[in-house]
């Protein structure tokens, strides 16, 4: 299930009727395929999902005819029944169902709930009952069939997916629908359903020209095309900017190290599922880094600091390889080389506060900066199983990460057992144009690495101390927040991070010779420029100018020419007429610097 208020969500009716929507599709398939075999089938933030093993693979026509039936069955009023059964009993009665008798011995081993979720204790074995639909389940469900709004449920789509996630296992088709209490609801999820698709950052990426994955180069690592190198280029060039106005100072770091590295960093010990295979190097083992830190740890060590160098704001835009499955790479938000906006904080104890204070600031100053103002901030605490040093050691510094929330004034949700290794942590998350939500920055507090490779300062008293450690990836990884930031702009990026800002479109070849002046003049004031040469017409080139979004036209014809103007189109159709150069110039910088 995706992260949101999963308590809150589960105690609410609607996750009651999409449990229930979940129940009354599974009867319909089973009915389509009587000897069809069912797995789970649980809600999901908006809507549901069942996974089952068919005769064949499922069409969309499938889908409408499965939806109709949904819509009989709900109408037949079926009581939603629960029965409380014995695991040999739960075995007879799934005699025919391989995966719910693998979901029988979870339960009475007491590991696992019949969605292969561990649990701390052991459950009881209950089915549900409605109609002719039996399934091992703890619910809740609706009292019937008859609660669940016929009008507001949709079948969305079938895909992939492996059993227990799990790709040895057999490969089930799942399908995902949706549910909602009224109507209106789903009218609503459906548009932002198709805005999203018109939004997603792979199709822009291809149509705007930004980037793209080669097989030849390999799944995962991103190609960046001159259009989209540039977005890139302006978001990194005014980050730096701010970075070194913030006193940070810069770094470089290579993109392997040796093993030893990583074992006393703790990564071959937790995150080695994560890394590539070691590179045998002159008979030593080397490993592409996963992060920077180890080696912005070693930039500390380099030499003795004092009380008073302190704090050090290590900053690189460091590219860093992590092993992703294939099956869950996407476009530029799950890549397998990426490179973070990644900083490291080192600073007496006595500065800690304050340096968290100024880091959670300069995120969202940062974030406000690319358009962004909704935030949702989540303080992840200690994981018991994952986590470095005693509990004791967590609590002032997941303190203080909270006060520092508090202090910014910020709506934050506590993440239970959601931080690992070094420490506790603050993920900063926004809102898009569509309110989904986004995880960009990170800011994680670090005992573990001081301790690991004996970082100390010598403080005000001529003794060595253990200085205080805080990594923060702001932007987060670049990839992932490009790929965030075309969705959020539909690819219609504001004035500043446009790749071109106007194009100039002559309306006859007469009118060359002024429109290289015009563009000579735009490109020495700043501005992005291209020139629209073909022989197409000229409402042919606007139109395709706003298609690749680009921000101003300049149409010129006898007119402009005669009169030393510019007719000024927009991206968003609309004309706002002859005029000077000058006054679109005060149009186009008034843009710039305000960020729109």
């Amino acid at each position: 299930m995706a992260k949101f208020e999963k308590n809150k969500y589960e105690e609410s009716k609607l996750y009651r009727v999409r449990h229930s929507s979940a129940h009354v599709m599974a009867q319909a398939v089973l009915e389509m395929f009587p000897d069809g075999k069912v797995a789970i089938g649980p809600p999901i933030e908006e809507g549901f999902y069942y996974d089952f093993d068919l005769p064949r693979p499922l069409t969309p026509e499938d889908l409408e005819v499965l939806e109709k039936r949904m819509r009989e069955i709900i109408a037949g009023n079926h009581k939603f029944k629960k029965e409380v059964l014995q695991a040999n009993q739960a075995r007879d009665l799934f005699s025919d169902q391989p995966y719910k008798l693998e979901l029988i011995d979870g339960l009475e081993q007491g590991g696992y709930d019949e969605y292969g979720e561990p649990l701390e204790e052991k459950p009881e074995i209950s089915i549900y009952t409605q109609d002719s639909f039996v399934d091992l389940c703890r619910g809740p469900h609706v009292e019937n069939t008859g609660e669940i709004n016929p009008e507001a449920i949709k079948l969305l789509s079938v895909a992939g997916a492996y059993w227990r996630g799990d790709e040895e296992r057999p490969m089930l088709q799942r399908i995902y629908g949706t549910a909602w209490e009224s109507a209106d609801e789903l009218e609503q999820y459906l548009w932002k359903l198709e805005e999203a698709r018109k939004r997603d950052h792979r199709r822009l990426g291809k149509d705007l020209d930004l980037f793209s994955v080669s097989e030849e180069v390999g799944a995962g690592l991103i190609l960046w095309h001159p259009k989209g190198g540039m977005v890139r280029k302006i978001a990194e060039d005014y980050c730096r900017e701010e970075h070194e106005i913030g006193g940070y100072e810069f770094v470089y770091s290579p993109h392997i190290g040796k093993a030893n590295l990583w074992q006393t960093s703790g990564h071959l010990d937790w995150y080695q599922e994560n890394m590539y295979s070691p590179l045998d190097i002159e008979g030593q083992e080397y490993y592409l880094k996963p992060m920077n830190c180890p080696f912005h740890v070693q930039i500390y060590k380099s030499r003795i600091r004092s009380y008073r160098d302190l704090p050090l704001r290590f900053a690189e835009w460091g590219t860093v390889y992590r092993y992703e499955r294939s099956g869950v790479l996407h476009g530029l938000l799950r890549v397998r080389g990426f490179t973070q906006d990644d900083a490291h904080l080192f600073c007496r104890p006595d500065q800690m506060p304050e340096e968290i204070d100024r880091v959670l600031d300069f995120s969202l100053n940062i974030l406000r900066a690319f358009g962004f103002k909704d935030f949702q901030a989540y303080l992840s605490t200690r994981n018991p199983d994952k986590a470095a040093g005693p509990l004791e050691q967590w609590e002032a510094p997941t303190e203080a990460l909270r006060n520092a929330l508090e202090r910014a004034q910020i709506s934050y949700q506590i993440d239970e057992g959601e931080a690992t290794f070094y420490g506790p942590k603050i993920d900063l998350k926004v809102r898009d144009a569509l309110g989904r939500e986004w995880q960009l920055s990170t800011i994680q507090f670090d005992f573990t690495l001081p301790e690991r490779f004996d970082l100390v300062f010598v403080g005000e008293d001529g003794q060595e101390h253990r200085p205080y450690m805080i990594h923060r990836a702001l932007l987060g990884s670049m990839e992932r927040f490009m790929g965030v930031l075309i969705e959020h702009f539909a690819g219609a990026f504001p004035v500043w991070l446009s790749p071109v800002q106007t194009v100039l479109i002559p309306i006859a070849d007469r009118h060359y010779e002024y429109v290289y002046q015009v563009a000579g003049r735009l490109k020495a004031a700043g501005l992005r420029v291209e020139v629209d040469e073909r022989g197409e017409r000229m409402n042919a080139k606007i139109r395709d100018a706003q298609n690749q979004k680009i921000p101003y036209m300049l149409v010129i014809g006898d007119k402009e020419v005669e009169g030393d103007s510019v007719s000024v189109r927009l991206r968003s159709e609309e004309n706002l007429g002859a005029m000077s150069l000058d006054g679109f110039m005060t149009i186009a910088n008034s843009d710039i610097a305000n960020r729109v």
